[in-house]
């Protein structure tokens, strides 16, 4: 059963460019003017999902998502799903195309939960690949959103050899960028909901107390974050941009 449809969020917004997209998202790539095209592939509706809530991406969905507000968790298990299998964990946010995989292979599954409240607008897979035969600019916007997010990946989540504070320092940098939202009260803050320091650590492949202690450090010792349980919020970015990427 699909989730109630959202009455308040105003897409309409969204399709005519009035909202900012995060650099590199798919909803970024996208002309203007092809925005218009994607109405008529996936609705002109937007659905919600609470926190903790699971995206319809299994093998039987029939449909991917854009995401137009909030954060997601993606998890894959490249060696099977047996007790104590390695898993990968990403974040994708405001802009960014979820289930992409199933315009390939429509049984394509991956596991997504909302780290916060999260709207989405659902796209028929088959109407999407039909869409993206048809104008070559929406499929050559979605294959730079794929190629900015691997190679965004990479920077994130493949520089083991980086110090701990590093690779705190730039996920949590990445969510500010791709999730965050403008903290109204103190200009120039941005906050991220949604991820907690276990998220941050399946993530990264890290210990939860070795995240705990980089992120005492962001917050104490170099004053560029605060914290609570699932919220974080930057209030200093470039002072965290020179820390994700020290030599």
């Amino acid at each position: 059963m699909m989730p109630p449809k959202v009455d308040a969020f105003r897409t309409t917004d969204v399709l005519k460019g009035q909202q900012a997209m995060p650099q590199g998202s798919f909803l970024q790539h996208l002309p203007v003017a092809s925005w218009p095209l994607l109405v008529s592939a996936w609705g002109s509706d937007a659905r919600v999902y609470e926190r903790d809530e699971e995206l319809p991406l299994g093998p039987d969905g029939q449909h991917v998502y854009i995401v137009l507000g909030g954060c997601v968790r993606q998890e894959r298990f490249p060696c099977g799903t047996h007790k104590d299998a390695p898993k990968i964990t990403r974040f994708r946010g405001v802009g960014q195309m979820l289930g992409e995989a199933k315009l390939i292979t429509p049984r394509e599954s991956v596991r997504t939960f909302c780290l916060t409240t999260t709207w989405v607008m659902p796209c028929p897979v088959g109407r999407l690949n039909l869409l993206l035969t048809q104008h070559p600019e929406i499929q050559l916007s979605l294959l730079r959103s794929l190629e900015d997010r691997i190679r965004g990946d990479e920077l994130i989540y493949s520089t083991a050899t980086r110090t701990p504070l590093q690779r705190v320092g730039g996920l949590l940098l990445h969510l500010a960028d791709t999730a965050g939202t403008p903290t109204p009260a103190t200009p120039g803050h941005t906050t991220i909901l949604g991820p907690s320091q276990r998220d941050l650590a399946d993530a990264l492949m890290m210990g939860v107390s070795t995240v705990e202690n980089a992120i005492g450090r962001l917050r104490r010792t170099h004053g560029v974050i605060t914290s609570k349980y699932r919220q974080f919020v930057v209030t200093d970015r470039f002072g965290l941009r020179d820390i994700a990427m020290s030599a």
